[in-house]
């Protein structure tokens, strides 16, 4: 059986825009509740509440009981809106739970056994693909994460979807292949990288110490260059006695 997270809720009587400027007034952090073929149920939360949701790891995956008053509703948060200046939330939805009805939810992947892979012991780097894979769990089934297990990975090692575990009766949204989760890179092809970016330019600074090249001397004829003061005329030979 799965578990799930209880949050405390009021009603709210009003839904629109000028009805949630009067719920964030008052405190409040206006959400509602849809799905599973019900009128939407129009609710506010404690903004400390929700803060503390959120900032927990998982969160889009996790099972929540709203109660508000004597009556429950099970759901998931689907979304957050928040201030564009000041990111204090505005607004959360949730989606309502129905039994018997899949859900469609990103499930994190949490990586275990990493000091132990010989290709990460050999200077080898994690290079993770998905932090979470989307599925579609029956809602007493929604694992809080799937494990994916390094320890026997070598350099050029993946991990695709059926090396998880905790995936037993789930659907992933990809379904025409075997898609990777996350690989064991080689450090030479890092090595390399950073070498190409770090290269010098072609045209590099005097060595230190060395005189400075000279000025190429203008060609015969060619005009002085703008604001250049005019070359002096020969001076005339002394007139005999």
């Amino acid at each position: 059986m799965a578990a799930y997270t209880t949050l405390e809720a009021e009603a709210r009587e009003r839904a629109g825009k000028g009805a949630a400027r009067a719920t964030r007034r008052q405190g409040r952090v206006p959400a509602v509740i849809y799905g599973a073929h019900q009128a939407p149920t129009l609710i506010a939360l404690e903004p400390r509440t929700v803060l503390r949701e959120i900032h927990r790891a998982g969160w889009r995956s996790r099972l929540y009981e709203v109660k508000v008053g004597s009556d429950s509703t099970r759901a998931l948060i689907r979304d957050v809106q928040y201030h564009p200046v000041t990111d204090a939330v505005e607004h959360v939805d949730f989606q309502r739970l129905a039994p018997g009805e899949k859900v469609r939810v990103a499930v994190a992947v949490q990586f275990l056994n990493e000091a132990t892979s010989p290709g990460l012991k050999r200077g080898g780097v994690l290079n993770v693909v998905r932090h979470a894979v989307e599925c579609f769990c029956d809602p007493d089934n929604v694992p809080a994460h799937f494990d994916a297990d390094l320890g026997a990975l070598d350099i050029n090692a993946t991990v695709r979807w059926h090396d998880l575990k905790g995936t037993e009766g789930i659907r992933p949204s990809i379904t025409d292949r075997d898609f990777v989760i996350a690989t064991v890179a080689s450090p030479t092809k890092i090595t390399e990288v950073a070498a190409a970016e770090g290269a010098a330019p072609a045209a590099a600074a005097p060595a230190k110490g060395a005189a400075p090249a000279k000025a190429a001397a203008p060609a015969k004829g060619a005009a002085p260059a703008k604001g250049a003061a005019p070359a002096k005329a020969p001076a005339k030979p002394a007139a005999k006695k």
